[in-house]
């Protein structure tokens, strides 16, 4: 039996440069991965077989499916695993968990299997799964750019919490459709993101002004049911609030985890949200 984690991310920055001919995005982005996670148990099988705590992800479309037979495709051979995710990042959420889980099961079955691949290697079959998947296989602090493609580490942050909302609502086909709602005034040179990966390399402090993400411009008008999560995040002395990814999750960095916790417990029994205190981890470390 091998047992890894897949953590949660947060873009700390996410710029969005230009529309490709292809249709697809490219971006920059600093990325941070947090302490909220999903746990694969993975063990030796004579083929790959797939269980999800939750039964609507127990699918052949999982990405953690997708990730084991993309692995094998690579190599060859005669493999098989037995798969189990316990899956508690929210689904569809900002957190990049579907991301996670597949480049937690290349790690796991580059071990499992004794294939010894690189993790350049590892991080070509992840990107044709998807884009964030290759700075999964490292997780920490990075900027990416590309499609996902470039990946530079960062020296780890001074900010070491960060407190998550959770709305209630779902949104069919989500990162799509914001994707869809992008124009083209919504571009930029991705300075900020550039910015701030030389304020970290220099100072590792986390600058509120050069937080920025391209969709918190048409978050109301892709969650209109947003604002009351916004408000009530705000009311609890909140300063600097932004979409997880491409949302509908916000977040807000604290300053130390007694903040945060009080915080936390506001916006749980005052408002009644879903609300995680999460802390900054580095995969390589644990």
């Amino acid at each position: 039996m091998y047992t890894v984690s897949a953590y949660a991310k947060l873009n700390l920055s996410l710029e969005l440069t230009h529309r490709r001919s292809d249709g697809y995005h490219e971006i920059v982005s600093v990325i941070q991965t947090i302490g909220l996670q999903d746990t694969l148990n993975l063990s030796l099988s004579d083929e790959i077989s797939f269980v999800c705590s939750d039964q609507t992800l127990q699918t052949q479309e999982n990405l953690v499916v997708k990730a084991a037979n993309s692995l094998l495709n690579s190599v060859g051979g005669e493999y098989g695993a037995s798969i189990k995710l316990d899956k508690r990042i929210p689904v569809a959420s900002g957190f990049g968990g579907g991301s996670s889980d597949a480049a937690a099961t290349l790690i796991a079955l580059n071990k499992l299997w004794e294939l010894n691949l690189t993790k350049d290697e590892l991080k070509n079959i992840g990107l044709s799964i998807g884009s964030d998947v290759p700075y999964f296989i490292d997780g920490g602090t990075a900027m990416i750019g590309g499609m996902g493609n470039i990946v530079r580490r960062l020296p780890n942050l001074d900010i070491k919490w960060f407190l998550l909302v959770i709305p209630d609502f779902q949104i069919s086909d989500k990162t799509a459709n914001a994707y869809r709602h992008i124009q083209n005034h919504h571009f930029t040179n991705g300075g900020l993101t550039r910015k701030l990966e030389a304020r970290l390399r220099s100072k590792g402090d986390l600058p509120p002004q050069l937080i920025y993400n391209t969709f918190d411009n048409i978050a109301s008008e892709l969650y209109p049911e947003l604002q009351s999560y916004w408000d009530a995040l705000r009311s609890v002395g909140a300063e600097e609030i932004h979409l997880a990814g491409s949302g509908p999750s916000i977040y807000t960095p604290v300053r130390n985890k007694e903040i945060g916790t009080a915080m936390e417990l506001l916006l749980k029994y005052r408002h009644g949200l879903n609300v995680v205190l999460a802390q900054s981890v580095y995969p390589e470390c644990i």
